[in-house]
């Protein structure tokens, strides 16, 4: 992996704030800095020390979003910004006070700045326990520390372009007790969706081996490829940060970029779903892969990264009632969601019947779902969203649910379910996953606390049979009973092997590209 900073593009601030910029340089920006403060779970606001409680300048407005006038340093609510503007010759950039975001209020939208984002990065890093208290300029600390972002240690010697190299990590653990891989990532404006699973995928055993064994090598994906955007190279530039062995927050303000050219529908500053981030990413790595490979499979064949790790395969039989007839198909998948039903969470929609619709001749009829091909890394999504068709509304549950540690998978396959039908009598099976483990073993844990329309995520990883909470640019180890407790959104489950083989040699972390990337890297689990 290599420094790739060149190669990136940012988005380019629209002409307003350019023109602010042209006229009165970074002054604004130096002396806002002492209005940034970072909130307990890693966000920026702008605070005024002159007002107890911030209110619109026009209205009196106190409730909701406010912005401040990088002009004046008067606040205004998004009713009257765009009057203040107008009237006010050159008030025409403006902050949000609650996501400290620029915001044009000509274009009447977010713009964004790299100037800016440091300025508000090198605040988050500042306030951090252990943060530089330095008074020196914002720019060139957090300059420094970018440049260094990219790079892998030296210390370490992690050069991922050398083969059969290993790794200590003994003298690392003398200068932190938190496993390699730990680092916190800033919140770049409720993007603690994008933080919470970032950190699940990058210590999901097969990705990290992927990444660390530099089986995606930036340097030859341009070339194939031609594309200065992707989401591959977002994600090695990630991974190398993380496992570098620097604890600063890191900040993922191009991956975020290449994700919203991916992903254009989702692309806002507002809090999106962590669980349609994850699909939307795994989507993203394969089409890249799928465009360098030039793979025209389809995903039950994929061998792109994203399948390979955490493909898997659903059977359904529906059964007529009258006749004894079943339909059966097969659907891929790269993750199982399960429903809170708050009426009984017991049950099950297993083996359901099938009430026929009265204008049809459809006769009544059974659904049995099971799973006929295990992925290595399971991720069960839990529906936290009840949607009433009366009301038409939706509301979060926040109902507490248990879940295991280790889990067998056994009574929910497809051979295992066939067989206590038919007994006996059916000794082998066309479907069986005797090749494939069973069992498996949790490592990482999404939970989502808060309303449904504003809340917060944070992920529990799971690292050497200990638990870190990952709370955007915090990091903290908890125990167990924090993990139990908590409001569980996406729960990732590895194979019990790649488990156990990560955590039996913790001393050594082998890097090698010719390794295949679902061996096990000793170390992280």
């Amino acid at each position: 992996m290599c420094a790739r900073n060149s190669i990136y593009t940012t988005p380019k601030p629209c002409k307003h704030l350019a023109d602010y910029k042209l006229r009165h340089g970074f002054n604004t920006y130096y002396s806002i800095r002492i209005c940034l403060k970072t909130t307990p779970n890693g966000r920026t606001r702008v605070a005024k020390h002159t007002t107890k409680i911030p209110r619109c300048s026009f209205c009196d407005r106190y409730q909701g979003r406010l912005y401040f006038c990088l002009m004046c340093s008067s606040l205004w609510c998004p009713t009257h910004i765009l009057l203040h503007t107008q009237s006010e010759k050159g008030h025409e950039v403006a902050i949000d006070m609650n996501r400290s975001e620029l915001y044009c209020c000509l274009c009447c939208d977010q713009v964004y700045d790299p100037d800016f984002d440091k300025v508000v990065v090198c605040n988050q890093v500042k306030d951090l326990p252990g943060g530089s208290k330095s008074k020196t300029n914002g720019f060139e600390a957090c300059g420094e520390r970018s440049s260094k972002r990219k790079r892998l240690d030296s210390g370490i010697g992690l050069d991922l372009k050398k083969s059969k190299l290993l790794v200590s990590m003994r003298d690392r653990r003398a200068k932190s007790c938190y496993p390699l891989g730990l680092r916190g990532l800033n919140n770049l404006g409720s993007t603690c969706f994008m933080n919470s699973v970032l950190q699940a995928l990058l210590h999901a055993p097969p990705l990290r081996n992927y990444f660390l064994n530099d089986r995606h090598n930036s340097i030859q994906c341009r070339k194939r490829s031609g594309e200065k955007l992707c989401l591959l190279c977002d994600i090695d530039a990630i991974s190398s940060a993380m496992f570098s062995g620097d604890r600063t927050p890191y900040t993922p303000a191009h991956f975020l970029y290449s994700w919203w050219q991916h992903s254009s529908n989702l692309a806002s500053y507002e809090e999106q779903d962590a669980h349609e981030f994850f699909i939307s990413v795994l989507d993203g790595i394969h089409e890249m892969e799928s465009k360098i490979r030039n793979s025209g499979k389809d995903d039950g064949d994929c061998q792109c990264i994203a399948h390979r790790a955490f493909s898997g395969l659903l059977r359904s039989d529906v059964t007529c009632i009258s006749c004894g007839f079943t339909s059966t198909t097969y659907d891929p998948c790269v993750d199982i969601s399960l429903n809170m039903d708050t009426s009984n969470l017991s049950s099950s929609n297993a083996n359901k019947p099938i009430k026929p619709d009265e204008k049809t001749e459809l006769r009544d009829s059974s659904k049995q779902l099971s799973i006929r091909r295990l992925p290595l890394v399971l991720c069960l999504h839990i529906k936290r969203v009840e949607h009433s068709l009366v009301r038409k509304i939706s509301r979060k549950i926040n109902q507490y649910m248990q879940f295991p540690f280790s889990l067998d998978m056994t009574p929910y396959l497809s051979s295992s379910i066939v067989r206590s039908k038919f007994g006996n009598r059916i000794f082998t099976f066309e479907y069986d996953n005797s090749n494939s483990s069973a069992a498996y073993e949790i490592f990482a844990v999404i939970a989502h606390s808060g309303m449904l329309e504003s809340g917060h995520y944070v992920t529990y990883l799971r690292l050497k049979n200990q638990w870190y909470k990952c709370d955007d640019a915090w990091i903290s180890e908890v125990d167990e009973g924090i993990v139990r407790a908590s409001q569980c959104y996406m729960l990732f489950y590895v194979q019990k092997l790649l488990y156990n083989e990560a955590i039996e040699d913790s001393s050594f972390v082998h890097i090698s590209p010719r390794r295949d990337p679902f061996d096990s890297t000793a170390g992280c689990s």
